[in-house]
């Protein structure tokens, strides 16, 4: 059930936190035509939760099922919209919700509009984002391929004319016409070779040219040439390194094989000519797709930001309305239509001093609708346990949800979260305490206290949000890590003089710096807290560590006693005296027999002064009761007051366990 926040409108009458509020079940009946205003106030008011009286039929089955699927269908293309608008780094723009303003009908029809807009720029988009990108790589083909076959050519035409000098010198009228008749025939067996060229991924080109190896036995040649700067891949549209191929084959089954190679590494092919003269007209056509490409793309990327743009102006109050709109008819569909079909009945449970401002929302819906009938409220008795409702605050919500995360109580039970408000900061003092990191606390939430109007109408992080939903737990927490930190003088781990000079000084100076021995009394006791003298001294740990582990157990055994102690204000309200007798009193008898005991001794040992091992005393309080307790004493027959109190813990336990069980079935057996 919602929470009535009382701070924010004061709608509510004054908070009564100690006992969760008496509830009441309630009927509605509706007319058709007042149904979704009064649904929708009743929302918005929070103090009603409905009962589904649909539970035996499916989604589907309900009377508003068509209603919840166009909401459905709203909110994928609002998830839509909210993808392309982080994609493009566009925020949605907070405004004022203006409800009115909105027709849920237009609303669906611009929807789809602006939802085919923007798929229809992304398809246009991403295929000029492809032919781009195949246009980018074609150009580095054309480019290193080009530097392959000019320097090839080169060395060619270098090789040529030394070839033909060398025979030009060499011949005579004493050389034979056979020769030339060879050199014509070796001329007519030359084969023509064929080329491919690509791109191949980097880190896969080694790989791709040893497999092109083996599997045409060494019969290709392959030139490859790395590409200075990542580009994007056409296919995966991932920006990554790649490496320039030419691979040149003899026969068709050499160049069936080396196709298929470049399909399964995915290596992008283009085609490529030897001539030089196409080459550069080639690599010119290029370059001006590539430049009235990139126009086109930056067109269309200002158009599609504009127009997400105007979609986030209206983002979040499109997105509140399809929302609310949904979980209206979500809710509506939980209540039954009568057999006239003329109105819908609603039941549900509501606490009793919201039975007027629930009337005075059915009134606003029924003028709001126009409607000739009013909603009629009536109060249905039955013997159903109801819910438990806590009315909260901005202060007390966050200790609710705590005390809420580990059980909630039952109805009309003892609210343990008023208690929690000291407790658990209490607690988390003990363990915290450093009135240094207390301060640095107190700002923090302060800070966040005094921005919650600004803060609370923005979007904040997971972890920013957390903070400032539990901004009062963390001033509770800052007041109380300052109170301990006083008392264990600690500031930064720093110790400080605050009260009065430390009580005792060294008896000379061997002592200082190195061991509380040898310190002796000179002033009265530090007035309040650790006196600094113990702050860097050799039993420093051992002591802070005793005193927080003490301080621990009191309040540990404090809050024990107080959770048994609301048992017994829930078993006297519920008048149920079983749980008084089989459950609070043994319970009180078993802790405060053991733990009970142990504090008392703590506080005895402080205020004593004495040497006592603590330890001691409880371990053979157990294994041995009947022993002299020695130097361990600490007041007159303390053995005896042990004995009792170790006979009444074990007493305790079969008086807790054992009638219980049988006297709650044998009432059981006599209300049937």
């Amino acid at each position: 059930m919602a929470e009535a926040r009382v701070a924010g409108g004061g709608c509510c009458p004054p908070m009564d936190l100690f006992r969760s509020e008496a509830m009441q079940l309630v009927q509605l009946i509706i007319p058709i035509e007042s149904a979704h205003h009064t649904v929708s106030y009743i929302g918005d008011l929070g103090l009603l939760q409905f009962k589904d009286l649909n539970a035996d039929k499916s989604p589907f089955q309900r009377t508003y099922a068509a209603q919840i699927k166009k909401f459905g269908e709203m909110s994928r293309k609002l998830r839509f919209f909210k993808e392309q608008m982080e994609k493009a780094g566009v925020t949605p723009l907070t405004k004022p919700m203006k409800q009115a303003e909105i027709d849920v009908d237009d609303l669906e029809v611009k929807l789809g509009e602006l939802e085919a807009e923007l798929v229809e720029m992304n398809t246009n988009n991403e295929k000029l984002q492809h032919s781009y990108n195949e246009l980018v790589e074609y150009k580095l083909v054309l480019n290193k391929a080009g530097e392959f076959f000019s320097s090839a050519f080169s060395r060619a035409t270098a090789q040529q004319k030394e070839i033909e000098s060398q025979q030009t010198g060499e011949e005579s009228l004493d050389t034979p016409l056979l020769e030339d008749k060879e050199i014509s025939i070796e001329s007519s067996k030359q084969v023509k070779l064929g080329f491919i060229t690509g791109l191949v991924l980097k880190e896969k080109s080694m790989l791709f040219e040893r497999i092109i190896f083996r599997a045409t036995r060494g019969n290709v040649y392959t030139r490859q040439a790395a590409v200075e700067e990542p580009v994007i891949d056409p296919v995966s549209g991932e920006k990554v390194e790649k490496n320039v191929f030419v691979v040149f084959y003899s026969g068709e089954k050499a160049k069936t094989k080396i196709l298929k190679i470049c399909e399964a590494f995915g290596a992008n092919r283009y085609s490529f000519t030897e001539d030089f003269g196409k080459q550069v007209q080639m690599i010119s056509e290029v370059s001006g797709r590539l430049s009235e490409l990139k126009t086109t793309i930056d067109a269309g990327l200002l158009q599609k930001s504009n127009l997400l743009q105007t979609i986030s102006d209206r983002f979040v109050q499109w997105n509140t309305l399809v929302r609310e709109e949904k979980s209206i008819y979500h809710t509506m569909n939980m209540l039954s239509l009568d057999v006239t079909k003329k109105c819908l009945v609603a039941e549900g449970w509501s606490p009793v001093f919201a039975t007027n401002l629930i009337q005075d929302a059915l009134q606003r819906a029924a003028f709001d609708s126009n409607s000739q009938v009013g909603t009629i409220l009536q109060v249905l008795h039955t013997s159903e346990s109801p819910p438990t409702y806590f009315r909260t605050n901005k202060f007390t919500s966050a200790f609710q949800d705590i005390v809420d995360a580990y059980g909630v109580a039952k109805y009309q039970e003892a609210n343990p979260g008023v208690y929690t408000i000291v407790t658990f900061p209490f607690l988390f003092a003990i363990m915290f305490g450093d009135w240094g990191h207390g301060i640095c606390m107190l700002l923090a939430a302060l800070v966040f206290i005094i921005r919650e109007k600004k803060l609370s109408g923005q979007k904040l992080g997971d972890i920013t949000e957390m903070t400032f939903g539990g901004r009062y737990v963390i001033l509770m927490m800052a007041f109380f890590s300052i109170y301990t930190g006083l008392i264990y003088n600690e500031f930064f781990s720093v110790p400080f003089k605050l009260f009065a000079p430390s009580a005792y000084a060294c008896r000379d100076l061997s002592c200082r710096d190195a061991t509380t021995y040898g310190l002796i009394k000179v002033r009265p006791t530090y007035p309040f807290g650790v006196d600094p003298v113990w702050h860097g001294s050799r039993s420093e740990l051992p002591f802070l560590n005793s005193l927080k582990m003490k301080l621990s157990i009191l309040i540990g055994v404090s809050q024990m006693n107080l959770g048994i102690i609301l048992s017994y204000f829930n078993a006297t309200y519920f008048k149920n005296s079983v749980n008084i007798w089989f459950q609070f009193i043994p319970q009180m008898i078993f802790l405060n027999s053991l733990f009970g005991y142990l504090s008392l001794l703590i506080i005895l040992k402080w205020c004593t002064g004495s040497q006592a091992d603590l330890y001691h005393v409880m371990i053979y309080m157990f294994l041995s009761p009947t022993d002299e307790l020695g130097e361990n004493q600490l007041f007159p027959r303390q053995k005896t007051v042990q004995l009792v109190l170790l006979l009444s813990a074990l007493v305790s336990v079969p008086w807790m366990l054992l009638p219980k069980p049988f006297l709650l079935k044998k009432q059981h057996q006599a209300a049937r």
